[in-house]
C-alpha cells in the first residue's frame, strides 16, 4: 500500500470525509455495477450503493488493511445487497397491461424476474475491459448482458453473490469465503451449483451466431431494418427478423413469449400492425442497442414515449427483444415527450 493511499486511509479514519470520498470515488462506479447484478434494477443498486458507502464510512475505523481496499469495499457492497434481498419479497405484481391493454394468448412461460431494468452503457464502458480478474471466466460484456442479468436473478441470493464474486471479478475461493463469513468448501459447493443452473439458462443462448460488432454499420443498419418494420406495423417483416426462438418480454409485465409464431400472436394482439408515426432516439444498455421509441398521439405535436427497446442480435437476426416502461428512461438522461423541435 503505497504512503498516499495509508495517510487518505489514516485521514478517513480520523473522520475526514473529503479523505473517505477521495478512497471511495474510484471504485464508486464498479461498485453500483457490482450492486446491479446482484439485484437486477437500477434504482435498487444506487440504493444498495448508497448504503454501501454509508456502512463503509461508519466502518472505515475498523479497515485494518488485511485486504485491499477494493476488496474490502466489495465485501461492505455485497452483504449490503444479500441484506437487500432477505429483506425483498419480490411476489409478481398486479401488474396492468399498459402496452395497448391486451394480454396476448398463449404467453411461453411466466416472467419471474418482473423487477428487471437495463443499466446504460455509458455508465460502465470504461469499466467492462478492466472488471474481470485473472481468474474469471465469464467475460466483461456477457456478464453486464440482459440475458446475463435475469438469469443470475433465478439464483438464490448466496449462489447468485458467489458466482459473481468468483466468475466475474476473479475473487479467489478464500478470499469470497472471508467477504461472506463462510467456509471455502461452501463457497466451492454454491459456485458449482450455480454454474450449473447458469449453464442450463444461457447454455442455448450461447450457441447462437456471434452479434455484429458494438456500434458498427452492421449493428446500425440491423437495428434501423427492425425499426422500419415496427414504424410501418409490418409484423410479418418483424417475424420475419427474428430467430426461431426469440424471446420478447416486457419487465414489469407477467409472460415472455418464445418463438415466431408467439411473437406473431404477440404482435398482433398488441395493436402492432398497421403504419404508426414514430420516431426513436438510438441508445445502448448492457452492451446491446436499444431503441427509445415514442409515439405521436392523434391531431398532436408530441411524441410521447412508449419505452425503450434493448435488442439482443445474432448474426443479421434478433434473438430477444425487450420492451421496458418509460420509467427507465430518465438513467438513460432522455425525455418522456418529444416535440417538433427535438431532434433524434
Amino acid at each position: 500500500m503505497d504512503t498516499e493511499l495509508k495517510t487518505l486511509i489514516e485521514r478517513a479514519r480520523q473522520g475526514d470525509a473529503e479523505a473517505f470520498a477521495e478512497l471511495v470515488e474510484p471504485h464508486r462506479r464498479e461498485l453500483q455495477v457490482h450492486c446491479y447484478r446482484l439485484l437486477g434494477s437500477v434504482q435498487d443498486a444506487e440504493d444498495a450503493l448508497q448504503e454501501t458507502l454509508l456502512a463503509a464510512w461508519r466502518g472505515i475505523g475498523g479497515f485494518e488493511a488485511r485486504s485491499s481496499l477494493r476488496t474490502w469495499l466489495y465485501r461492505v457492497a455485497t452483504n449490503r445487497c444479500l441484506d437487500t434481498l432477505r429483506s425483498q419479497h419480490r411476489k409478481s405484481a398486479d401488474v396492468a397491461m399498459t402496452v395497448r391493454a391486451v394480454e396476448p394468448p398463449e404467453p411461453s412461460r411466466h416472467n419471474e424476474v418482473f423487477w428487471l431494468q437495463p443499466y446504460p452503457d455509458v455508465l460502465f464502458d470504461d469499466l467492462v475491459d478492466r472488471m474481470p480478474g485473472p481468474e474469471a471466466i465469464v467475460e466483461g460484456r456477457e456478464a453486464i448482458s440482459l440475458a446475463f442479468i435475469a438469469a443470475v436473478q433465478l439464483l438464490p441470493a448466496r449462489q447468485r453473490a458467489v458466482l459473481i464474486l468468483r466468475d466475474v471479478l476473479g475473487y479467489r475461493a478464500r478470499e469470497v469465503a472471508s467477504m461472506l463469513d463462510v467456509t471455502e468448501d461452501s463457497v466451492t459447493s454454491a459456485l458449482k451449483r450455480a454454474r450449473a443452473t447458469l449453464s442450463d439458462d444461457l447454455g442455448s443462448r450461447r450457441e447462437h451466431a456471434a452479434p455484429p460488432s458494438p456500434d458498427s454499420p452492421e449493428e446500425a443498419q440491423l437495428v434501423e431494418r427492425f425499426v422500419d418494420a415496427l414504424s410501418r406495423g409490418d409484423v410479418e417483416g418483424m417475424v420475419e427478423m427474428l430467430t426461431d426462438d426469440a424471446w420478447i418480454s416486457m419487465p414489469p409485465m407477467p409472460f415472455e413469449y418464445h418463438g415466431r409464431d408467439a411473437a406473431r400472436r404477440f404482435f398482433t394482439a398488441a395493436e402492432v400492425a398497421g403504419p404508426r408515426d414514430l420516431r426513436s432516439v438510438h441508445t445502448r444498455a448492457n452492451g446491446q442497442p436499444a431503441v427509445a421509441v415514442y409515439e405521436r398521439e392523434p391531431a398532436a405535436r408530441v411524441w410521447h414515449s412508449r419505452g425503450i427497446l434493448v435488442l439482443t442480435l445474432c448474426g443479421d437476426q434478433v434473438s430477444d427483444i425487450v420492451h421496458f416502461q418509460p420509467g427507465v428512461l430518465a438513467s438513460f438522461g432522455l425525455p418522456r415527450t418529444l416535440s417538433d423541435r427535438s431532434r433524434d
